[in-house]
């Protein structure tokens, strides 16, 4: 004769099991994101960066990608990251610092174009601007300590620092 108890405890074992297997095949079949890779993706110096992103943006988590050196938060995706990207140079763009990462910041019709400046490589952020769940501000904020894994080699300069330059003589 089986104890009642060890029925009732071999029960919720397999209800434990039977939601565990579940949740497992849910996770299983998100699909990952598709993200064309940058052209230098395969740039050691990407890995430091890659490994210090944060698992959520606001309240867009992180989702698996198909290609080296992406990432992408939020389902849909809400914000894209590619690093190895073609290093800006100079530009009359707007660019801002944020947490000792600079940023020159593009707009298009459907997305900002966010991109570190003085870093090689560059790492470049999609925004869609469809979303208004996660501000500019946030990802921002949140990218930019990962992104200063990627040493930096210059800076933003503005219309100001270029006025109070030394004249040669």
């Amino acid at each position: 004769m089986q104890h009642p108890r060890s029925s009732a405890t071999l029960r919720a074992a397999c209800s434990l099991f039977a939601v565990t297997l579940s949740v497992l095949a849910l996770t299983a079949c998100s699909p990952a994101v598709d993200v064309a890779p940058a052209a230098d993706a395969a740039n050691p110096a990407c890995a430091p960066m890659m490994v210090a992103l944060p698992d959520a943006i606001g309240d867009a988590k992180l989702r698996k990608t198909n290609s080296q050196a992406t990432a992408a938060w939020g389902d849909p995706s809400q914000v894209i990251l590619r690093c190895g990207v073609n290093v800006p140079g100079p530009t009359t763009d707007r660019c801002v610092s944020v947490n000792g990462v600079d940023w020159v910041i593009r707009e298009a019709d459907s997305a900002w174009t966010l991109t570190t400046f003085g870093r090689k490589p560059a790492t470049e952020i999609l925004l869609t601007k469809d979303q208004e769940t996660i501000s500019s501000a946030t990802v921002l904020a949140d990218l930019s300590g990962a992104a200063a894994k990627i040493p930096a080699t210059g800076n933003c300069v503005g219309q100001e620092d270029l006025q109070n330059l030394p004249t040669s003589k």
